[in-house]
């Protein structure tokens, strides 16, 4: 019998009870404190990590051992942090964090689930009194591996990510073995998770006793080692190596009854009999660094294999279930799925909910399982609550499956001092941290919410990405923002990393903010960060950061960068009132980039080729809608800076050399300003639609002219551009006609399709019938010669309701057909 087969065979004998495991592995066993250990050697607990299976079982073994110290797989400098474990405030999922006191952004995390095995050790021993200690590999040599060329015995490897057994990253040149899959393939199954329920999680504890799974465990991996090695884990022997000795340290202080929590993988390795110097020859040499540790909250999320956890589960939520569940678990589950889409909507009823045990029963006896597992509850949830369709059973997976559970951490849990004030400002604010997804709308006008709008954008500074900025829903103004928050366990090494910029959010925001100023590559970048100094209220950093821009505006030639500034630079102006932030300094150099945009902007317009054309219009536009709000800005030096702009747009949409697309934006400018008559523009699109001139360039000023939303509406309204660019396309010959076909599709395409259709008609009626915007009116309803007062007495209802009572309690405006006067009304949207 091969190896696989040997231990497939052994584990299922854990269901039979200590007489068939002996039978299957012929081991004779000793009873008493040391369980199912020999006389004299540990109890050893090998487990899955984040089994609810595994769980129980180490709490019934610990009961029934009652040993005198527990070895639980970790990091050892996390001894002194053991006991927040039993702290009120601590609530799982959790995680201990390592990092490089020099090098912050070097990490790793071990999480911890309430079904976790090692956590449920970890409470028995508090509970009990009894000592307990962290035995794995230290964290000081785990992070200094991480940066090595290469560790003993070991190819160079990412960074890892270790958790309770074994998930760090794989080197290169290994292949690596999963345990479970083996025993599952020998056993016939070709899905890992459904073989381990059946023969773990739904077995319980045989025939009452509580070690039967362990040894049987130990015995099946024992035998994977013997035909797998290492299984593609070199670094294992290093780490197992360490174990050992801190068995064997623990054996000696406590004279015995020590009990040992470890990933099931590493029990024969830990059994196996070696010398102590041949142990520290493997720990000698290993690389250090000095490492700091503390517990941060943790998620189901990334808990689960999905976030890239290699010891993680697949359905966390589900486990938690099944851990928590004091009987019928399938039932409870059902009921719980069962609210969850009646929240969401769906008509849900109890019928559903027994139907659906039924059939999860009935599946299971099908397929030979002693209980409904997971696949079974889905399949049933399917049929019975979601009538067959996986859109809302994709809803189940994402948020019972899976989970938003969050875990909580006590505050005197070690932190940096960057994180204590990150989590004062979270409690002063009432922003909590939560897993799931969630949008939060600030009016910038009310204290709090001006608060959590700098604290964002601080965190933003810092690189500590907790929200990000949504578009606002029903107003533009600026004293209004949308923020989607997730919050991700990585931040908190985000926060470590940021914690070297300063002890506080502000002082840490400014000092990074100061700093990437000089480092900026770009106008672009300090004009962007100059914004988001105003927008995280950094008063004090932003002097730095304007000096540079002016610097750096001052030697900087390329109108396009100063035209792609300015935008950024304008807009941070629009803050100043909401935000009672100074900008005085801020626009003395927009004013500055303004003036020498419009001195260098028509010869940087000339001999541009199709694409730098239009880049250089998207320019236009930027610097149009800066110009706008600049020169509503009042400060000293910019009065007439909308005249000078329309002066330079004008030389833009005359002069020879311009590209067609670029004069053609300007004249709309110019129009949509006021400044260029119909009739003057009637006469440009002439000139540009002229026979003699190449009908790329026309179509590209067509482009200019009308490209854009609000470009339809101008052409339906205005019968001589409309007639214009008709007479014009059917001049263009055909064999052209190919050529601007792309580009008129580009620019028609972008129209609202009502616009499209208009604009259709109006051209099928043709000159004759088309009239001053749409004929007669037939056909095409509102765009008759004379007013339609039905259509027109249709919308009085909704004014009235948009007015409000008046003093009487009347509709307002109603008092003999006419308005009331006594009060003015403001009506908005």
């Amino acid at each position: 019998m091969n190896g696989a087969g040997k231990a497939e065979r052994v584990v299922r004998a854990a269901g039979a009870g200590a007489a068939g495991v002996a039978e299957a592995t012929g081991a004779e066993r000793t009873a008493g404190p040391g369980g199912t250990a020999r006389a004299g050697e540990p109890l050893l607990l090998g487990v899955r990590h984040h089994g609810p299976g595994s769980a129980r079982a180490v709490r019934a073994a610990l009961e029934a051992a009652l040993p005198r110290v527990v070895l639980i797989e970790g990091p050892p400098e996390a001894d002194a942090l053991i006991p927040l474990a039993a702290d009120e405030g601590m609530r799982p999922p959790v995680a201990l964090l390592a990092h490089a006191v020099d090098e912050p952004g070097r990490s790793a995390f071990w999480p911890l689930a309430e079904f976790s095995p090692e956590w449920v050790a970890l409470r028995w021993a508090l509970d009990h009194g009894v000592p307990a200690r962290f035995f794995d590999l230290p964290a000081t040599h785990t992070l200094a591996w991480s940066g090595t060329a290469a560790g003993p015995g070991d190819g160079a490897a990412p960074r890892p990510a270790p958790g309770t057994g074994g998930e760090e990253p794989p080197p290169r040149a290994a292949v690596r073995v999963d345990p479970l899959a083996v025993l599952a393939g020998a056993a016939g199954h070709d899905d890992p998770e459904r073989w381990w329920e059946d023969v773990v999680e739904h077995r319980g504890l045989g025939d009452g006793d509580p070690f039967a799974p362990f040894a049987a465990l130990e015995e099946a991996m024992g035998s994977l080692r013997e035909d797998h090695g290492g299984g593609g884990q070199d670094r294992d022997a290093v780490r197992e190596a360490y174990m050992r000795l801190q068995v064997r340290a623990a054996q000696r202080e406590f004279g015995g009854g020590v009990a040992v929590v470890c990933g099931a993988w590493h029990g024969p390795a830990l059994r196996r009999k070696t010398t102590v110097a041949a142990d520290r020859a493997l720990l000698k040499g290993l690389p250090k660094v000095k490492a700091d540790l503390t517990w941060v909250p943790w998620t189901y999320r990334r808990l689960a294999r999905a976030g890239g956890y290699g010891a993680g589960v697949d359905s966390p939520g589900w486990y938690g279930h099944l851990f928590a569940a004091p009987d019928r678990p399938v039932e409870r589950w059902l009921a719980k799925v069962a609210g969850l889409l009646r929240d969401e909507g769906r008509t849900v009823s109890p019928a559903h909910v027994i139907e659906a045990v039924r059939l999860a029963d009935t599946l299971a006896a099908l397929r030979g399982r002693p209980l409904p597992g997971l696949g079974e509850t889905t399949d049933a949830v399917r049929a019975v609550m979601c009538d067959g369709s996986d859109v809302p059973l994709a809803l189940v997976q994402d948020r019972l499956v899976v989970g938003d559970a969050l875990g909580e951490v006590p505050p005197s849990a070690p932190a940096v001092p960057l994180q204590r004030d990150l989590a004062r400002l979270q409690r002063r604010l009432r922003l909590k941290p939560e897993a799931p997804e969630r949008e939060l709308e600030l009016d910038l006008r009310k204290e709090t919410d001006a608060g959590r709008s700098r604290l964002l954008h601080r965190l933003r500074l810092l690189d500590v990405p907790w929200g990000e900025p949504a578009a606002s829903r029903g107003s533009t103004g600026t004293f209004r923002e949308t923020w989607r928050l997730r919050w991700e366990p990585e931040l908190a090494v985000r926060v470590a990393e940021a914690g070297g910029w300063g002890t506080t959010v502000l002082g840490a925001a400014g000092a990074k903010a100061e700093a990437d100023a000089v480092a900026a590559r770009s106008l672009a970048e300090v004009t962007a960060l100059a914004e988001h100094c105003l927008l995280a209220g950094l008063p004090d950093a932003l002097p730095e950061v304007m000096r540079v821009l002016a610097d750096r505006a001052a030697l900087d030639t390329d109108v396009g960068h100063l035209a792609q500034a300015l935008p950024a630079l304008v807009r941070s102006l629009r803050y100043g009132d909401v935000r009672g932030t100074g900008t005085g300094a801020l626009a003395e150099v927009a004013a500055g980039l303004a003036e020498r945009v419009f001195v260098g902007l028509p010869p940087a317009c000339a001999a541009l080729d199709a694409d730098a054309a239009e880049e250089m219009r998207h320019h236009l536009d930027a610097v149009h809608g800066a110009v706008g709000l600049l020169d509503g800005t009042p400060a000293p030096g910019r009065v007439g800076l909308r005249g000078r702009w329309q002066a330079v747009l004008g030389v833009l949409s005359a002069r020879d050399g311009v590209p067609g697309v670029i004069r053609g934006r300007a004249a709309r400018l110019l129009l949509d300003d006021g400044v260029l008559h119909r009739e003057e523009a009637a006469r440009l699109m002439g000139l540009a639609l002229s026979p003699g001139t190449p009908p790329g360039d026309a179509a590209a000023w067509i482009e200019g002219f009308v490209g854009g939303g609000a470009g339809g509406m101008l052409l339906v309204h205005d019968e001589r551009l409309l007639g214009l660019v008709d007479d014009w396309l059917t001049r263009v010959p055909t064999e052209t006609f190919t050529d601007v076909l792309p580009l008129l599709r580009r620019t028609f395409s972008a129209y609202e399709p009502a616009v499209r259709r208009t604009l259709g008609e109006l051209v099928r009626r043709g000159p004759g019938a088309r009239g001053s915007v749409a004929g007669t009116g037939a056909g095409l309803p509102g765009f008759a010669p004379d007013p339609d007062p039905e259509r027109a007495d249709a919308v009085l209802p909704v004014v009235r309701l948009l007015l409000g009572p008046d003093r009487d309690g009347g509709p307002a405006g109603t008092e003999g057909d006419e308005p009331v006067e006594d009060e003015p009304v403001e009506v908005g949207t």
